[in-house]
């Protein structure tokens, strides 16, 4: 795959038929692959933790567009009937849209998906209903599961990375895993909750993500 020369930083709007989502695209000069967020139940794109794991993809060469999921009309619904959120297919129908807007703009560069909570089920689904190819996902205490069928239809490599104490969501995962016949592996974080709030937890877990696109990447 090729190279970005050049560094870019810049505000964007996602086209789509009737509306568009606000992002932020940052990506490092000679960059080996953009990395799409998608974050989690209730989120944005001015998530800290998202934020956080973004900034350290950065550091390790890798470009970043994280973005909106709903829009500003769509965030106010959801807020009293948290019904979007879990909408996965509406989720990953977003995720594939900026998916193919990047890769409008750079075709010849590497896709990889980093996804929280809920966001981690859509990247799963965007990935199998994909017609561009996704080098690599990751997801942050995820919910592989609510991915259902489409598990069995996933291409891209991926990690599933969940807190060692979120007992709940490593079953979720564990029986998600199983059903996955792309190349996978659970790694958990040990003391970490849901939200790896711990002491270095979200270290480790950007750490992770970042070895795990940077190998994927030069795969590709």
């Amino acid at each position: 795959m090729a190279k970005l020369q050049h560094p870019m930083e810049a505000e964007v709007e996602i086209p789509f038929q009737d509306f568009h989502l606000n992002g932020e695209l940052i990506v490092p000069t000679n960059a080996s692959g953009v990395v799409l967020f998608a974050h989690g139940s209730g989120s944005s794109r001015h998530s800290p933790r998202n934020q956080f794991v973004a900034s350290s993809l950065r550091a390790h060469g890798l470009g970043t567009l994280v973005f909106d999921l709903l829009t500003a009309n769509e965030e106010d619904e959801d807020r009293f009937t948290c019904h979007l959120r879990f909408d996965l297919n509406l989720l990953a129908e977003r995720l594939l849209g900026a998916t193919r807007w990047y890769n409008g703009k750079e075709p010849d560069m590497a896709i990889g998906y980093f996804g929280s909570s809920t966001g981690g089920g859509a990247a799963l689904v965007a990935d199998a209903q994909s017609d561009i190819p996704i080098h690599a996902i990751v997801s942050r205490g995820g919910r592989p599961d609510l991915a259902g069928r489409a598990l069995p239809s996933v291409k891209a490599p991926t990690l599933l990375i969940v807190g060692g104490d979120d007992t709940a969501v490593i079953e979720m995962n564990q029986e998600a895993l199983a059903k996955m016949r792309c190349p996978k592996e659970l790694r958990l974080i040990p003391g970490a909750s849901h939200l790896f709030e711990e002491p270095g937890a979200l270290e480790k877990v950007a750490e992770m993500a970042a070895n795990w696109f940077e190998l994927h990447f030069k795969a590709a």
